[in-house]
């Protein structure tokens, strides 16, 4: 399920990277695009990111600066092999992903590390997208960049995951086929990273002053650094140097992205930072080229290597074009889903049934959990979508309509561990309450709080998200440590029956990220144990606001 474009730009009222004045400030998109990579065509810019197990799968994004985005459409909205995705894979699915454009066509390579190396191909990125191709089959082959040689060669150069290869910190460069749908050997090792690039991943591979550069990131995601290599023979060997890196930044291991170039000549770097609960954020850094060499970012302390900048003139491109940022809020109105929307899992045909034209709302309906459920962890039906911002409120309107006890609908910030407010049909009639789950990724139980008796089945939920100091006494307080992968995002929820006056409810909750991602948030309906007919949850809007 996607949704058509609105012809006004969409402007977030939590986070705007372009300053209004020639200016931009960093991340340039708050939200957890992992593994980005962009190309330029003509006056446009296209991005796509990992998007694991979550679907709509592959991310299309467009800009015509480099600062303001927007989403345009997802690849597909089943990933394949459907016997497996349509049960929840965390951590699986589609990781690191190149796009290029190519002989008049966009051409996407991404890894299922688990299965092989994948393409899809498209005349336009907003789509159609073909199907699926398996070019290489291999366990733990990621991060895959195909090359197109001026001399009618193609190649593609991928990292290794030591997870499911037992192999790691090597960069392999295959021979293709022109069409680019078959490798034609097993591979060559063209960078070994073990003595002082450890981890050496997501490698991106160009051509420029008939130079070969491969571009990849090294020293892990959180501390780690962004090399550049470069040689005459696009099988090396390559000589090496750290082009970007934290520095005196208080930007952590600037990681995997991809470089462009300007219609006016400058060089940009897009690059992640792992936000822990906020997700691998997008930062867009400057590109000098000294001695054919790149130089990313600003060298604050004179090392010679490039630091993430937070603010910087915006790209030059020739014009000036209007605030937009990716799509948050969604009133339901159309008959398809935003395509900032996810499941958890392949979507089924009971999950969801957009009604914007005729009703404007979405009906959840309660699906049945897994049988063996021991908490969300293995259930599919989530619908969610990314962190957008350091300090954010998610509020949503819902008509609930259970047909039996023990149906269950509501606002859920989701991972490793999560929370919710949920209405449900009990005994004693509808209730209102906090649930929260710690470890869910190993079976650990739900806790439940406070139960409260709502006479109305329509309801307003809300969850207040703020970044703590850790510095201040609050931060201690809910025994965040310091570093910890909680990312420092506390977690307020509460509801209303009038839609102006919210009580809080519960606990305070510490987000914590999932498999590979950021935390998210989102809204559900489910019930325990089977039934004719299931009953439905109407959400009139959901908004993303300050």
């Amino acid at each position: 399920m996607v949704a058509a474009q609105s012809s006004a730009p969409y402007v977030s009222k939590v986070w705007v990277a372009d300053n209004g004045d020639g200016t931009y400030k960093n991340p340039v998109l708050h939200a957890d695009y992992s593994d980005p990579d962009l190309i330029r065509v003509g006056d446009d810019y296209y991005l796509t990111a990992s998007s694991f197990n979550y679907v709509p799968a592959l991310p299309i994004l467009h800009s015509k600066d480099l600062v303001n985005w927007t989403i345009i459409g997802n690849v597909f909205t089943k990933q394949p092999p459907f016997d497996r995705y349509d049960s929840v894979q965390h951590g699986g699915g589609v990781w690191a992903p190149a796009i290029r454009f190519h002989d008049n066509e966009f051409y996407i390579y991404y890894p299922d590390p688990d299965l092989g190396i994948y393409m899809v191909k498209a005349k336009n990125p907003a789509g159609p997208w073909s199907a699926p191709l398996l070019v290489k089959k291999a366990k733990g082959w990621i991060d895959p960049c195909p090359f197109w040689d001026e001399d009618g060669n193609a190649y593609l150069i991928n990292g290794m995951a030591g997870s499911r290869a037992g192999i790691k910190s090597s960069l392999i460069l295959s021979r293709m086929s022109a069409d680019g749908t078959t490798l034609l050997d097993d591979g060559v090792l063209v960078f070994d990273g073990h003595d002082k690039n450890p981890t050496i991943e997501g490698p991106k591979i160009y051509k420029r002053n008939g130079y070969y550069y491969i571009m990849a990131p090294a020293g892990g995601v959180g501390k780690g650094w962004e090399l550049a290599m470069r040689s005459k023979n696009i099988y090396g060997p390559y000589e090496q140097k750290v082009v970007l890196e934290q520095g005196l930044s208080v930007t952590n291991g600037p990681h995997q992205g991809g470089w462009v170039e300007t219609q006016t000549g400058e060089s940009w770097f897009l690059h992640f930072q792992d936000k822990d609960a906020y997700g691998r954020i997008a930062h867009l850094e400057p590109v000098k080229w000294v001695n054919d060499w790149p130089m990313m970012g600003v060298d604050k302390d004179g090392n010679g290597i490039g630091e993430p900048v937070l603010s910087y003139k915006k790209p030059n491109v020739g014009k000036t074009y209007p605030v937009e940022t990716p799509q948050e809020s969604d009133e339901f109105n159309d008959n398809k889903l935003g395509f900032q929307w996810q499941w958890d899992a392949n979507p089924q045909s009971n999950f969801c049934f957009p009604a914007g034209s005729s009703y404007g709302f979405i009906r959840l309906f309660n699906v049945p959990v897994p049988d063996n459920m021991v908490n969300f962890w293995s259930v599919p039906n989530l619908l969610t979508q990314k962190f957008p911002a350091p300090n954010f409120s998610a509020v949503t309107k819902l008509t609930f309509t259970p047909r039996t006890d023990d149906e269950e609908t509501g606002l859920i910030i989701s991972g490793i561990d999560y929370s919710y407010i949920s209405l449900k049909k009990t005994p004693k009639g509808l209730v209102v309450a906090q649930t929260k789950c710690i470890d869910a990724e190993h079976g650990k139980p739900e806790q439940k709080g406070e139960e409260i008796v709502v006479n109305n089945p329509t309801i307003y939920f809300k969850v207040s998200v703020r970044n703590i100091d850790p510095k201040s006494a609050e931060y201690k307080t809910y025994n965040i440590a310091e570093n910890s992968d909680y990312g420092n995002a506390l977690c307020t929820f509460s509801f209303s029956e009038d839609g102006k006056n919210f009580k809080t409810i519960g606990e305070p909750f510490a987000a914590k990220k999932g498999k590979w991602v950021g935390a998210k948030v989102g809204i559900f309906a489910i019930r325990h144990g089977k039934t004719y007919e299931t009953g439905y949850a109407d959400y009139d809007w959901f908004r993303i606001e300050k």
